[in-house]
Formats: structure tokens, C-alpha cells, sequence
């Protein structure tokens, strides 16, 4: 338990902080899926699209360094990959 109250303050935050971090990285895994469902259907238009919709979201959590750039570039080098495959 936390003796001070800046301990305290900052337990508080980091309660805060872990809850938002969890919902940015749930948001990237569900653009992920998004991609990787739309290559599954085999609609390269439809694939397309949704790959630039999450190639942003990628990039905004590796901005915020929820993320590590390095882990955003192979996502995105493996989606792209996967659409240039579908071809």
C-alpha cells in the first residue's frame, strides 16, 4: 500500500492510465481482425478499404506509445502482405 499521498496519487492515475492503455489496445486488435476477416472474405475492394481505416488506428496507438513503433510496422507489413497476396 502506498505511504504518501504522491504514491497514492500516482496508484490512482496508474489505475486510470492501465484502463485507457486496455481499451487503445483493444481498439488496435479489432481493426487487426477487421483486416484480416475482410482478406478472409475475399473482397479485395471492400479489404482495401478497411486496411487504410486500421493503418491509422495502428499508427495513432504507436504514436501514443501504447505501442512500440517497431510492433506497428509489422502489423502493418503483415496486413499488407496478406491484401497484396489476395490478388
Amino acid at each position: 500500500m502506498a505511504n504518501t499521498a504522491q504514491a497514492r496519487k500516482r496508484a490512482r492515475q496508474a489505475v486510470k492510465q492501465n484502463a485507457h492503455n486496455s481499451s487503445q489496445r483493444s481498439t488496435l486488435r479489432t481493426a487487426i481482425k477487421a483486416v484480416r476477416k475482410a482478406i478472409e472474405s475475399g473482397d479485395k475492394a471492400a479489404a482495401t478499404q478497411v486496411f487504410s481505416a486500421s493503418i491509422s488506428v495502428i499508427d495513432r496507438i504507436a504514436d501514443k506509445k501504447i505501442i512500440h513503433k517497431n510492433k506497428a510496422a509489422r502489423h502493418k507489413s503483415r496486413l499488407a502482405s496478406a491484401l497484396k497476396a489476395l490478388a
